[in-house]
């Protein structure tokens, strides 16, 4: 690259912002992400959620439920700034969405309603984004909103997130416009004062800096204009988190919000570099990417689409280096390149083909089938082992077993459920061996019925679905011996083997532990895989209720062999049978699977809640203040007591409660459904 290119690219790069539009549901994201473009010129005027005419909202799910269900990618240019702007889902089901976001940006802008306040998922964001190091700036948005009191709502989110939440704008004329408060010093507006505002905010600024805060205390004052570095300084470290006030309907305080974004929000150069790492594991070590054009490409992959007729693709934020057309790129540690065909430039679903992509880009790929999430895309060989350090997405316990109408089709659901959960980090599959069920793990009931229904609009694929059974386990609570020789004659060679093994209890959680002990060659050496094989086919199909048997240990101590017909089919059969005679023999107990429970609901169904939960089988933790009115509720719970448990908390709660799910832990289920389950059972063997 020529001095002159490369100067012109670091011109450019300066001139990109990036943010994400994140928070709550309801709060208005979509509608400020029109009202953005339209006074940006990028469309000619604000798109409608009831109509279905957003550049975000358009997937015929989303149009039909005026709700946005997954992250999308705008642009627009302001004062010869471009910014790309990422507007994300706010139901807490659809954070494998919106999280993934942070990984794309310099700023996190947690938008709250002003008529709803303070709500739990904007205190989950602002949480999300300070791990991730992010410049914070929250956006007050339906300032207009009938009765809304934003002086004490100001209050309250210096209370929730800290005094280092300072208006950067104060709303004025009823609401009609907002005030700028960093660069004026007077000014009229609805509540405090200009003067107080821009005092606090300069107060705050210059605290970063040595140097301005001594000019500060002998001059009185500093122009604001002089206040860019130490002002970035402040939003890398948290130490300011500037709060702006708007109205996505009226269009109060949208210009202005775009010139914040310009004038004070981060370039690529300028925001808290991510936290890359080198190496795998224990070994990994941290590295930073460098925000240069004309060094070697690192890009991450923070969203991947799967598109019956368009194919894969991947939405990436360059880092270091600079992507063209043409440019050979390889796919974490790939070995083998892939040639970069076109670049895009999105603006909702639309593709706008682009030449080039710099540190801050955000752009689009297709059609490359290696692409995953969460994948690092570079052209250097040394960076074969250089990923970002995980999100802490929420753990997706509601499962759904799930099976195709028609017979045969079980292929192409396995196929089908793979781009679905390629596109969502919070959606998991499982293969049960021991329930030889299909089941879909995901964040709430509401996550899994999305997945439902894109398998039907999208790839017109029809299925039966019904609760999973529960994960039970099997273990034992003591100790024993068994033997057992098998032993068939046919009209040849016959088949012969025998085991003598012990079975004992290992701690909660140990798993599985098989020793071979058997000395003297009573079980030649090239048997004993055989006599394993076995052991684990026993313990895998369970003993007492049909639930894999865990935290055991088998030791083959003894046996017999035959120099002519001994198999290892016959060790495999002798090693099963007397595992399952051992277990039988050694206390054999049922385990469930406990899970933390947390409910956020409304204080005044605090003691319904609880009631219920006991009635379940639960360990109530304890309650804590919430949100507002709202109230946490902590237990712990048999997951088994839990199917459905959405459906009673709306009743209970007036639709107003969720809850999460983490597994805890795994203990012995009541002697009633113990014998219950155990009578239902019937061996292959039997």
């Amino acid at each position: 690259m020529s001095s002159a290119s490369s100067a012109a690219a670091l011109a450019a790069m300066h001139a990109i912002r990036t943010l994400a539009l994140v928070g709550p549901a309801a709060a208005g994201k979509t509608s400020l992400s029109e009202a953005l473009l339209a006074q940006a010129g990028a469309i000619g005027a604000p798109g409608s959620l009831e109509r279905g005419t957003t550049v975000s909202d358009f997937d015929p799910i989303e149009k039909r439920l005026q709700h946005s269900l997954a992250s999308s990618v705008m642009h627009l240019q302001h004062l010869d700034t471009r910014l790309h702007l990422i507007d994300t889902p706010g139901a807490a089901e659809l954070a494998g969405q919106a999280l993934p976001a942070l990984e794309a940006v310099e700023t996190a802008a947690v938008v709250i309603n002003a008529a709803a306040g303070i709500e739990a998922g904007a205190i989950r964001m602002m949480e999300h984004a300070a791990r991730r190091h992010l410049d914070r700036l929250i956006i007050v948005n339906k300032i207009d909103a009938p009765g809304v009191d934003l002086q004490a709502l100001l209050g309250q989110i210096q209370a929730t997130f800290g005094k280092e939440c300072l208006p950067l704008n104060l709303p004025s004329a009823g609401a009609l416009r907002v005030v700028d408060c960093f660069y004026n010093k007077t000014g009229s507006a609805d509540f405090s004062s200009v003067e107080a505002a821009h005092r606090a905010l300069v107060e705050q600024v210059v605290e970063v800096d040595g140097d301005f805060v001594e000019r500060y205390l002998n001059d009185g004052d500093i122009d604001a204009s002089e206040l860019h570095a130490p002002l970035e300084e402040a939003l890398r470290q948290g130490h300011l988190i500037p709060v702006c006030f708007v109205s996505a309907r009226s269009g109060a305080g949208v210009k202005e919000l775009l010139d914040v974004i310009v004038r004070l929000l981060p370039d690529p150069t300028e925001g808290n570099p991510p936290d890359f790492l080198k190496g795998e594991g224990a070994e990994a070590q941290p590295m930073h990417a460098t925000p240069d054009p004309s060094a070697h490409v690192l890009a991450h992959v923070f969203k991947v689409t799967n598109d019956p007729f368009v194919g894969k693709m991947g939405l990436l934020r360059v880092h270091q280096g600079t992507i063209t057309r043409d440019s050979q790129l390889y796919v974490g540690d790939g070995r083998k390149p892939f040639k970069v065909g076109h670049l895009f430039r999105l603006q909702g679903k639309e593709h706008q083909d682009v030449d080039r992509a710099l540190p801050g880009d955000i752009v689009a790929i297709a059609k490359v089938d290696a692409l995953h999430y969460d994948a690092v895309l570079h052209d250097a060989a040394e960076d074969d082992h250089i990923h970002l350090a995980p999100l802490a997405f929420p753990l997706p316990v509601h499962g759904l077993a799930i099976e195709p109408k028609r017979h045969g089709d079980e292929q192409r659901l396995w196929e089908i459920l793979q781009k679905l959960i390629d596109e969502d980090p919070c959606l998991r599959i499982e293969q049960h061996a021991g329930t030889h069920e299909t089941v879909v793990y995901g964040l709430g009931e509401l996550h899994l019925k999305l997945l439902l229904e894109r398998m039907k609009e999208v790839y017109r694929f029809e299925v039966d679905t019904h609760p999973p059974k529960v994960a039970y386990r099997e273990t034992i609570g003591g100790r024993a011996e068994a033997q057992y020789r098998h032993k068939k004659q046919t009209g040849g060679a016959g088949q012969f083997g025998e085991v003598h093994l012990r079975v004992a209890p290992l701690g909660r959680g140990e798993g599985f532990r098989f020793i071979d002990a058997v000395k003297g060659g009573t079980i030649p050496t090239n048997f004993m895989p055989a006599v394993e094989k076995g052991v684990r086919e026993a313990l895998d199909g369970g003993v007492l209720a049909g639930y894999p048997v865990v935290d055991i240990e088998v030791t083959v101590y003894d046996g017999k062999h035959h120099s002519v017909d001994s198999k290892e089919i016959a060790f495999v059969t002798a090693a099963r049978k007397a595992t399952i005679a051992a277990i039988l023999e050694a206390q054999p107990v049922l385990l469930e699977p406990i899970v933390d429970v947390e409910i956020s609901a409304p204080g005044h169904a605090t003691g319904d809640i609880t009631g219920d939960l006991s009635s379940r089988r639960a360990q109530v933790a304890g309650t804590d203040g919430g949100v507002g009115q709202m109230m946490v509720v902590r237990a712990q719970a048999p997951l088994a007591e839990l199917t459905g448990y959405q459906t009673r908390l709306n009743a209970l709660t007036a639709g107003q409660g969720h809850y999460t799910l983490a597994f805890s832990h795994y203990e012995p289920v009541p002697p009633a459904q113990q014998a219950k389950l155990a009578a239902s059972f019937k061996r292959m063997d039997d």
